[in-house]
């Protein structure tokens, strides 16, 4: 399987090496097109057999499955500059926030698009993709394809394309919200007079460990929370005070936010 990548920015080239890994497709087989000449030496380094190319030496892609990861503001600016017509086996795999398939499909005149949001976990085979395609596509090419997304962690088809927005803001940008609570996290143990290095191994740890809590159990958060929570305890004390400033409902209008915006970025 050949598959050419525009944008090999950070998820592109953690899409190629996923390929890879699993021996989806052969080196040889892999095109790699990126945005900016300067980083061309370290991924020529990083991809020694495969064809690096930049932008403007865009031409005649020969590739089964085109990937485009790039920005989704670039997006109309790289369709006005795609001077060659897509054959008809080839198909287009978008991993662009937002765009949705009918607007790639009009600016790249080809019909056989699937639009895929996945996340950044994917760099370690541990991400999640949501994933919808245009109507009329064979159910073989949608299992290769599916192939292609579970070397990067897990994938779920979603019938409904309207809901990819939703999985943008929930699982797309869900890392960063993990990211931010455990750096407030961590910055309060600095507080209280933990060195930032323990902190930061605590706050870790019970993360790690929470996970695996919730993964392995059948009991639903509510009860996980008051296994914690000790009436009149530390916990409760916490709890009350993300309860008075509505920390759940920030939190929820953030995701909502995102994917509002997610719907914006289709224009």
């Amino acid at each position: 399987m050949k598959i050419t990548i525009l944008g090999a920015g950070n998820m592109g080239l953690s899409f190629s090496k996923s390929f890879l890994k699993y021996e989806l497709t052969e080196p040889e087989n892999l095109h790699l097109i990126i945005r900016n000449p300067a980083r061309f030496t370290k991924i020529t380094e990083e991809f020694p057999k495969s064809e690096i190319s930049t932008f403007d030496q865009l031409k005649e892609l020969k590739a089964d499955i085109i990937i485009l990861a790039v920005k989704p503001q670039d997006f109309l600016h790289l369709a006005e500059n795609f001077r060659f017509k897509l054959k008809e086996h080839q198909m287009v795999l978008s991993i662009m926030a937002g765009i949705k398939i009918e607007k790639i499909q009009k600016a790249l005149n080809h019909p056989t698009v699937v639009r895929a949001m996945p996340n950044a976990p994917t760099f370690l085979g541990m991400g999640i993709t949501g994933y919808t395609a245009a109507e009329g596509i064979p159910f073989s090419q949608l299992m290769n394809i599916e192939r292609l997304l579970n070397s990067t962690g897990r994938s779920v088809y979603l019938e409904d394309e309207g809901l990819l927005d939703g999985v943008t803001a929930l699982s797309g940008s869900g890392p960063a919200y993990f990211y931010y609570i455990v750096d407030a996290m961590i910055k309060a143990g600095v507080e209280m007079g933990i060195q930032e290095n323990l902190s930061r191994l605590f706050v870790k740890q019970t993360m790690l460990g929470a996970y695996h809590l919730i993964n392995n159990s059948d009991r639903s958060l509510e009860e996980l929370i008051s296994d914690v929570a000790s009436k009149g305890g530390t916990t409760e004390a916490a709890l009350n005070t993300f309860n008075e400033h509505t920390l759940k409902d920030i939190l929820k209008n953030g995701i909502l936010n995102a994917e509002k915006r997610a719907r914006e970025l289709n224009g």
